[in-house]
């Protein structure tokens, strides 16, 4: 029997509003409004480079234009409505989430002593009582505040001193929570002291079976449409081999059914999707025209060869390749306009000069930089530059490049 088929302008479609991007950024950036947004997409990737404005105050700001980077530390660090972990990467999540992610620090807890015993961060095991005990005689401290005088491992990303590591292990695994940061520091607390024992006890968190089935069944939500593959790797929790039981289970209950999507390039790949998909809403809703430069980071582009499967973009952030050999630049931001990416541009804030550099863009293949383009490229930029603390937008000769091609290998 032939599967159903969705064309790539309803999965596009599909794909779109279920990360918030196929209607206009809109509406209010209260705390109400921002939590809202975070569950609808489920987390929100944390990342410290600024160029022009953080991953996750980007990824906010695209949906709602209004959103300033105090709006969520309030909602973080003063209303407690979020909690920071991993899923693939470090993440700000709901609290309302934290019983789902026992099984992810439980499961860390096993795997990064192994790990990190063999990734040179030596010592670090025998600094993770005085640690507890330094934070439960002072407070939340932060890095700084512990292992004075300790040696730091032997480079690159993995110079943590051994009270570091134990921070960032006891955080991981559970015992300590982070209640914030300044200066984009992590600040640990005993996890007793900084959350209602309601939601920590033991008692509140989810048994294994149900957090693969909340695991699985959000991130199905939340993508539309997926294979097992990208089931598992959504919140990172869940195992492949869990994902596709998972998959197998429902197929056989009925509450999902195998379909077939259609790439940018006219190919075909399966994937599970609710009985109800092939009629969503979002299918007869064409994408607002409004133009909106995304973050790297930002969820729609997180899956690569996803996105490169469904609008033809394919897109590498070249931050760790060195300089030379990089095809477009060190921080590149994908553009989006409609229903397609239409472009990448390199630009930088230059606060101390009170201006946002536009260094280079590149339009996609087949895409015409026209004056209306142009405008509404303009016209995202201004509002940007707010975002980044900037007056002004700038320019460099040149910057239009020639549109470019590129896959990567």
């Amino acid at each position: 029997m032939s599967l159903r088929r969705l064309s790539n302008k309803a999965a596009r479609r599909i794909f779109m509003d279920r990360h918030a991007l196929l209607d206009a950024p809109r509406g209010p950036a209260d705390s109400a409004s921002l939590l809202a947004l975070i569950e609808r997409l489920g987390f929100v990737q944390l990342d410290s480079i600024n160029t022009v404005a953080r991953a996750h105050d980007l990824i906010l700001f695209a949906r709602k234009p209004q959103y300033r980077p105090d709006a969520l530390k309030r909602l973080y660090e003063d209303e407690d409505a979020l909690f920071e972990h991993w899923t693939h990467d470090a993440a700000i999540i709901p609290l309302s989430y934290y019983g789902k992610w026992q099984m992810r620090r439980a499961r860390d807890a096993a795997k990064l002593r192994t790990q990190w015993r063999s990734d040179r961060r030596d010592g670090f095991e025998e600094q993770l009582k005085t640690v507890l005990d330094h934070i439960r005689l002072n407070g939340a401290c932060g890095s700084s505040d512990v292992g004075k005088g300790e040696k730091r491992g032997s480079g690159g990303w993995w110079d943590w001193h051994p009270s570091k590591t134990a921070l960032e292990y006891l955080w991981r695994s559970g015992a300590l929570h982070v209640v914030g940061r300044e200066g984009f520091q992590k600040r640990y607390d005993l996890t007793e002291r900084a959350l209602d024992p309601k939601i920590w006890a033991t008692n509140s968190t989810s048994s294994e079976q149900h957090t693969v089935e909340w695991c699985c069944a959000g991130a199905l939500q939340r993508l539309g449409f997926a294979t097992a593959g990208e089931i598992a790797a959504f919140w990172a929790h869940v195992t492949l081999t869990e994902a596709k039981e998972w998959c197998a289970c429902a197929l056989n209950n009925g509450t999902i059914e195998e379909i077939e999507i259609t790439g940018a390039d006219g190919s075909v790949k399966r994937a599970f999707a609710r009985p109800s998909t092939l009629s969503d809403p979002a299918i007869e809703c064409a994408a607002t025209n409004r133009l909106r430069v995304l973050s790297p980071f930002d969820p729609a582009l997180r899956d690569r060869k996803r996105a490169f499967f469904l609008f033809g973009f394919d897109y590498r952030i070249e931050v760790f390749v060195p300089e030379a050999k990089r095809v477009f630049g060190y921080y590149v931001f994908p553009i989006l306009q409609g229903e397609r990416l239409v472009g990448r541009i390199d630009m930088k804030a230059f606060r101390s000069e009170g201006i946002l550099r536009v260094r280079a863009l590149w339009p996609e293949k087949g895409v015409a930089w026209g004056k209306g383009r142009q405008y509404a490229l303009e016209a995202e930029l201004e509002r940007i530059k707010h975002l980044a603390g900037v007056d002004k937008v700038e320019f460099d000769s040149r910057w239009l490049r020639p549109s470019m091609q590129h896959q990567f290998g």
